[in-house]
């Protein structure tokens, strides 16, 4: 699994977070675990680990199987 493969899926889900105000910056691949971290208004906002697990995590497992957790950092 490639960053640039995990970049790719992330920009799919890039328009609904930055509908809302918001963004997600990839920070790093490391084996079957993806940080990345919330931006703009999701970064601070109270439901971003909804957003993080049921959005951004659920989309990267089904682009890319390897992944096992997608962790905000």
């Amino acid at each position: 699994m490639t960053k640039e493969k995990v970049e790719e899926a992330l920009n799919k889900v890039r328009p609904a977070l930055q509908a809302d105000g918001g963004d997600v910056e990839l920070v790093e691949v490391k084996g079957e675990v993806v940080r990345v971290r919330l931006t703009g208004a999701c970064g601070g906002c109270p439901m971003s680990q909804m957003t993080l697990k049921m959005g951004i995590e659920r989309h990267l497992k089904s682009e890319i199987p390897e992944i096992k957790k997608v962790i905000a950092v």
